[in-house]
This record gives C-alpha cells, structure tokens and sequence, in this order.
C-alpha cells in the first residue's frame, strides 16, 4: 500500500487515471487522499472516484471531493448537503474552493445554526466566511456576538445593519463599543450615536469626539432619546 501511495503522489494526470481504472475497488479513504493531494488531479479522476459506491459510502472520501477546487461545481454542492456543520464551516471560508460551492456550504450551515449549542456557535462565528456572517448578527447571545466581532473576516460594511437596527438589542451595541477594535471607529461612534436603542449613557459619552456636524445630526434626529438630542445640542453650540 507504500508502494501504491507513492504512485498516486507522484503520477502524472494520464498515469493517475490509468491508477484509479484500474486499482478502484482497491482505493479506500487514504488512498483517495493521496490522489487528491497530487497536483495533476482533474475533474476526471475525481468523478471516477466518487461515482465508485464502495468509495461513496465513505464520509471522508465524500468530505475530501466536496471541499476539492477541482470538483466539478455541481458535484460539489451536491455532495456539500450532507456535511457536518464543523466540515460546512472549512468549506465555506476555504478561498480555494469555488465561490458557488462556499456559498451553498454557508447555506447549508446557516439553516443548522438554530440546532447548534451556544459553545459550537461561539466556534462558527469566529471562523464563519462572508457568506455566513449575515446569518450571525442578528444573534443575541453576547459569547457569540463577541467571537463574530473577533472574526477577521468580518467587515464595516457587513457590521452597518446591526449598528443602525433600532431593534438590536442594547446589550449587544455596548458590546461593539466597548471591542478593541470596532468601538474606537468613528463610523461604528457615529451609528451608535443616532441609533435610538443604544443605552442613552453610552451614546452621551461618545458624542464629545464626534464632528459638530454629526453631533447636530444627532441633536436633529427625533428617534435619538431626548437626553442624547440635548447633549448633542449643547455641545454642538461650542
């Protein structure tokens, strides 16, 4: 089996498909490993692995092609339905799988989010790709929504909708501010302050460091509590 695993590494792509023809029923989850790992790999010979039933029948076999950049699309979204959630959470932020096989993954995983414990949605959130990140801020628990502000992939843009939701709780825009690195920004300062759901102390301490014309923004925004529009007044007058 050494010998056979050296040959699947090291063969060209027109050797590797005359392996797998020939060798098929004796390829098993390893093997297939070592077939994907070898850079002449086309969609070709992974098409004759996996329509191998012997084969199919394995997770990880199953696993491997639907996360491979050179599985055929389709195949891939097909196979990516019946993944775990932790193996849909690689595939979807794997920049070497194709963007339409990422996007069905954060899909898949999304519709599951509901059935995950707290532990395992604090996991998603920190390594979640874009795909998914929309599908997680409008998450309540505060564990989760601290492990999403961490995420790298995490982005202004894609952050906007909870800073100007007026129905994200209070609870979780204290959060945003008090983070490292979202809370000094002067946009993430500016939205909290014209969002009429963040604790009236909270916006009331940002708004000496925003620009007067954004404090008058505020003190002219009749959604804003009235004691944050009076401060934003005052201020704005000196």
């Amino acid at each position: 089996m050494d010998d056979l695993a050296a040959k699947l590494r090291g063969a060209d792509t027109n050797e590797l498909a005359e392996i797998v023809r020939q060798q098929r029923d004796q390829l098993g989850p390893d093997s297939v490993r070592q077939v994907l790992r070898n850079s002449y790999v086309d969609a070709r010979i992974i098409d004759e692995l996996i329509e191998h039933p012997a084969l199919r029948k394995h997770y990880e076999v199953r696993r491997q092609i639907a996360a491979h950049p050179r599985t055929q699309q389709a195949r891939a979204i097909s196979l990516v339905a019946g993944l775990y959630w932790r193996d849909l959470l690689r595939i979807g932020s794997d920049t070497r799988v194709k963007p339409a096989v990422r996007r069905a993954a954060d899909r898949r995983l999304a519709e599951r989010l509901g059935r995950l414990s707290i532990g395992e949605k604090v996991l998603v959130a920190r390594e979640a790709g874009t795909g998914l990140i929309a599908s997680l801020l409008g998450e309540k628990e505060q564990r989760v929504v601290t492990a999403l502000l961490e995420n790298p992939r995490l982005t202004e843009p894609m952050l906007a909708p909870l800073l100007t939701n007026p129905v994200t709780s209070p609870q979780v825009l204290r959060l945003v501010a008090e983070d490292r690195r979202w809370g000094s920004r002067y946009t993430t300062q500016v939205a909290l302050c014209l969002n009429p759901a963040t604790p009236e102390d909270l916006a009331i301490s940002l708004l000496p460091g925003l620009r007067k014309a954004d404090r008058r923004a505020v003190a002219s925004d009749t959604r804003v509590p009235a004691a944050v529009r009076e401060r934003a007044a005052l201020l704005s007058e000196c």
